[in-house]
């Protein structure tokens, strides 16, 4: 599956960004989707994932409230929409995909996207 992430940019702090991120194969061929991020000079973590079917859908404390993932199955597109955005969500946002429910399960995300960064000023 390949993975096409875009939509990222620089906003001020409480501003609002939905990056988007396309996937080149059906989806019925993936099981979950997933955002993760990483600033610099940190370690990539997770800030959201949901099923295709969206019974599950997963957020990180940091950004409960604040983000939310949708998805276009007929587009195999997933949208991240950013609300309240701190400075401290400044990072590259990565896209990815899980294939089956035993690698979404286990948090293995086997296709990546290339990322789109996201700055947010104070």
């Amino acid at each position: 599956v390949q993975l096409q992430a875009s939509g990222g940019g620089l906003v001020q702090a409480g501003g609002s960004l939905r990056p988007s991120c396309a996937a080149s194969e059906r989806t019925f061929n993936t099981y979950a989707m997933g955002w993760f991020r990483q600033a610099p000079g940190k370690e990539r973590e997770i800030v959201t994932s949901t099923t295709w079917s969206g019974s599950i859908t997963f957020y990180a404390d940091s950004v409960k409230g604040r983000f939310t993932i949708s998805r276009d199955s007929p587009k195999n597109t997933v949208y991240l929409q950013m609300n309240s955005l701190k400075p401290e969500d400044t990072a590259v946002y990565y896209c990815a995909a899980a294939k089956s429910v035993g690698d979404f399960q286990t948090m293995r995300f086997t296709s990546w996207g290339q990322g789109t960064q996201v700055t947010v000023s104070s």
